[in-house]
């Protein structure tokens, strides 16, 4: 066993053809016959030889590969969107290159890494966190498409939810709910989803006549939840409505809560967001907002598809409301 896979040279020799024949026959639109195409199929499926793809590539300057980067796998969320964003890559034509960083702040490094592998864009599930970021990524001249970012400029788009609009009804229905002290709990301040969020919640409250509203800003994790609803069990009154940044935030505050005898519904009431798939078990039945991680992937890959030069109008994609026994 040499450990030297098949070669066109190979299938040339079985089939009785030139190298050459073998080569426009892996070639879509290449002048080959039919027959002459079907006997070298044919030999080399017997020889189980795969066409290089690296002659195109070079040749055209395009790989047909996208980079989808995501963040940290403790979040199922990102799991989700890793799924959605292959699903609507294949159904585009495209192969798929996986990056995974731990944040926002890394999306620099790996973009310089990524442009010497000729790929043909990025799209990520993590924000862009600054002006400076998205100035020096436009350095590369790679179209890259991110989701829940405020920052766009030349070479990068954005694909957000309707972040302010998700918190405006997460704060009609805890009030809807008997509700009467509220608090929000989110990730870090700088990242849009989880400054837009609390703004919406906020404005709905105020407008309903509740002007004191406890807002927390930590991680992302399950830690950072419960680290939260001790700092809101130590509030001289406890919040009863709670609206989370994501459901592993509200996982932790519920959790935490239990320990000290409190529980949703009957002692509070509380709302997550991403609907991620554990919102839906017995010990949390968590009322969340489903981001629709399809629709966003979608647009996302159109985004990053599209040939034309016209420009592209900010994509904000509605959240839906999933009730369950929590709230």
């Amino acid at each position: 066993m040499t450990g030297r896979g098949p070669t066109s040279h190979d299938v040339a020799r079985a089939a009785g053809v030139s190298q050459s024949a073998v080569s426009r026959a892996f070639t879509p639109g290449a002048s080959v016959s039919p027959e002459m195409r079907a006997r070298i199929e044919k030999v080399a499926a017997m020889l189980g030889y795969r066409p290089s793809r690296l002659p195109g590539i070079m040749r055209r300057g395009k790989s047909g590969i996208v980079a989808v980067v995501v963040g940290g796998f403790y979040n199922p969320f990102h799991t989700m969107t890793l799924e959605s964003f292959t699903r609507a890559l294949t159904s585009a034509g495209r192969q798929v290159m996986l990056v995974q960083v731990e944040s926002d702040r890394d999306l620099d490094e790996a973009v310089g890494d990524l442009v010497a592998l000729n790929i043909d864009g990025v799209v990520s599930a993590l924000s862009i966190s600054s002006p400076e970021v998205a100035a020096v990524l436009d350095r590369h001249r790679l179209p890259i498409v991110t989701l829940n970012s405020a920052i766009e400029s030349e070479w990068v788009r954005a694909v957000n939810s309707d972040n302010k609009e998700t918190g405006r009804q997460a704060a009609r229905t805890l009030h809807a709910s008997g509700s009467q002290e509220f608090a929000s709990v989110m990730g870090p301040i700088d990242t849009l989803s989880h400054s837009a969020r609390p703004e919406g919640f906020t404005e709905v409250l105020r407008k309903l006549g509740i002007v004191k509203v406890e807002a927390l800003h930590g991680g992302y994790d399950y830690g950072w939840g419960r680290e939260a609803g001790s700092l809101l069990l130590a509030q001289p009154r406890r919040p009863d409505g709670v609206f989370c940044g994501n459901d592993l935030i509200a996982a932790g505050i519920i959790d935490l809560w239990a320990e000290h005898g409190l529980h949703a519904p009957d002692d509070f009431r509380i709302i997550g967001c991403d609907n991620i798939p554990f919102a839906a078990w017995p010990a949390y039945d968590l009322t969340s907002f489903d981001q629709r991680s399809d629709d966003m992937a979608s647009f996302a890959i159109d985004a990053l598809c599209r040939t034309d030069a016209a420009p592209l109008k900010r994509m904000i994609v509605p959240t839906a409301l999933v009730r369950r026994s929590s709230c």
